[in-house]
């Protein structure tokens, strides 16, 4: 832990005008400290970073960011806030490892941002029952395999909020990754389960002192790092323009793994997933199984009930489109409907059905219809 002092040279550094990740990380190589860096005369800094004429951490500047890195301090110590500088221990090793990582960071809560298995899941802020069910049962489906599960979303409308009220429901930790200061939230709608976030174990996380307010551009830099916070970012629906096509393509720029929800052609909130897909950046998920899969995790064999031992289905060909089909309707579907979705011919069907309800994978209710067991 650092000490008073060296943490608000920390935080002063990160609010000089012109500092970038990479002269942070050159610090060390130069043989300076945090400290030194506010202490060095003017020219003496310059020469020290090698930097052109013209290209100067001016006295008052680093002045005024030491003043106001006090005051940020104060405040963090008043409301238990967490700090992460950029070139110490703590700081969150995946974030590091991208080439813009913030230089510092704020937590409010408790989530271990190094947990081993950390997903990052966005979309679109107008979602349909179709992305919002998929949320919540890859949540569900994932917390019932991976103890330490972390869930990682922008805590705007739509998707985010259906990503961290999934893990909140599934009681696991969740990250809520703010374009503001913490001294608010936005949305304001969302304050409660912001709260609710905290109490639960999880965390509101931003690079932004107290009194920093939200604009579009903040959001955009806030995308990298909900997508740098994770091994994986998965995209349940979006149109091709839009947050969540944006953190996709920062995650596929850091080599992280992609994922996305496939669509209908014709459904707009899917043609963003479906480009995806399409120019190979990211990969086809429906399911729990299809994550796992694509990441590597290794998913331990606890407490399993029997509708989630049905999660890894060894389906193919007919069994596999029924399936699908089933997983992501609330209510039973008829044959014919089944038949009219999947353009199985009706005594294909009919078999495969019969096959299937025996192995225990789908159940057969009154009037012909048919639910994942």
């Amino acid at each position: 832990m650092p000490s008073d002092s060296t943490a608000i040279f920390e935080i002063a550094l990160s609010m000089v005008s012109k500092i970038t990740p990479g002269i942070v990380r050159a610090l060390p190589d130069i043989g300076l400290t945090p400290s030194d860096f506010f202490q060095l005369d003017t020219r003496d800094l310059g020469t020290a970073f090698g930097l052109p004429s013209g290209t100067t951490f001016e006295r008052m500047d680093r002045d005024e960011a030491l003043f106001k890195a006090r005051k940020e301090y104060a405040l963090m110590e008043k409301h238990n806030i967490r700090g992460y500088f950029l070139l110490n221990a703590d700081y969150p090793t995946r974030l590091f490892q991208i080439p813009d990582a913030p230089v510092y960071l704020y937590q409010l809560g408790e989530a271990d941002l190094e947990s081993e298995h950390m997903m990052s899941l966005v979309g679109t802020r107008k979602p349909t029952p179709y992305g919002m069910e998929f949320c919540d049962r890859l949540v569900q489906d994932l917390a019932a395999y991976f103890r330490d599960l972390t869930v990682v979303s922008g805590l705007a409308y739509g998707i985010d909020s259906a990503a961290h009220e999934a893990a909140l429901k599934a009681n696991v930790p969740t990250v809520a990754v703010v374009a503001h200061g913490l001294d608010m939230i936005y949305p304001a709608q969302h304050r409660d389960l912001a709260r609710h976030i905290i109490r639960s174990g999880g965390a509101i996380l931003t690079e932004y002192p107290f009194g920093e307010k939200p604009f579009r551009q903040r959001f955009l830099e806030r995308n990298r790092i909900v997508a740098g916070l994770s091994d994986v970012t998965v995209v349940a629906e979006s149109d091709i323009k839009g947050g969540a096509m944006s953190t996709a393509n920062t995650a596929f720029s850091y080599s992280r793994d992609v994922m996305a929800l496939p669509g209908r052609t014709t459904d707009q909130l899917s043609s963003g997933c479906n480009l995806l897909i399409r120019k190979e950046k990211a990969h086809l998920i429906t399911c729990a199984a299809d994550l796992i899969e694509t990441t590597g995790w290794r998913p331990l064999d606890i407490g399993i009930n029997p509708r989630q031992r049905n999660l890894f289905p060894e389906l193919e060909g007919d069994a596999k489109a029924v399936y699908e089909l089933l997983r992501f309707s609330h209510d039973p579907l008829q044959i014919d409907f089944i038949h009219t979705q999947t353009l199985i011919s009706l005594p294909r069907l009919t078999s495969t059905l019969s096959e299937m309800e025996f192995d225990g994978i789908i159940i057969r209710h009154p009037g012909n219809r048919y639910t994942i067991a």
